[in-house]
């Protein structure tokens, strides 16, 4: 994670944001549970066994700015739920398998998709800034 706060700190810097201890610890704890895709209240359960100082407002905020600066994504699984991840720098692209039961989300990578949008913007002379795709069904366990 060393690198990882370097460059989240150089982020925020160049906005002229701090990094405190409260989004330190937040950062840290979207890096421990990466592919986990937490919401706010997930986060702050966690948090306040860390720091029962940080508030849940802080936690909703701080993802927020996070949102903001290209931090965090914010992502939404049609539960009524906001979750949140780091954002990969790698440019690797990825998308959502989600079980309809359970509620296990699980990430893919396909070359494939993302060849059809590079055909997608040639065709239609259209840049893609974003898009999001996510496939519903069963997991193994259901």
């Amino acid at each position: 994670m060393g690198n990882k706060t370097q460059e989240l700190k150089n982020i925020l810097d160049t906005n002229n944001y701090k990094l405190t201890s409260q989004r330190d610890l937040i950062l840290q704890i979207l890096a421990d549970n990466e592919g986990e895709h937490l919401s706010a209240e997930e986060i702050y359960n966690i948090v306040k066994q860390r720091d029962s100082g940080i508030g849940l407002a802080t936690v909703y905020r701080t993802l927020e700015l996070f949102g903001e600066l290209g931090i965090v994504q914010q992502l939404n699984f049609d539960d009524n739920c906001r979750r949140y991840e780091l954002e990969e720098n790698n440019n690797e692209h990825h998308h959502h398998l989600i079980c309809i039961d359970c509620g296990a989300v699980i990430e893919f990578n396909d070359q494939i998709l993302e060849e059809f949008e590079t055909d997608l913007e040639k065709k239609y002379d259209f840049l893609v800034t974003e898009h999001s795709i996510k496939f519903y069904g069963y997991c193994e366990n259901c």
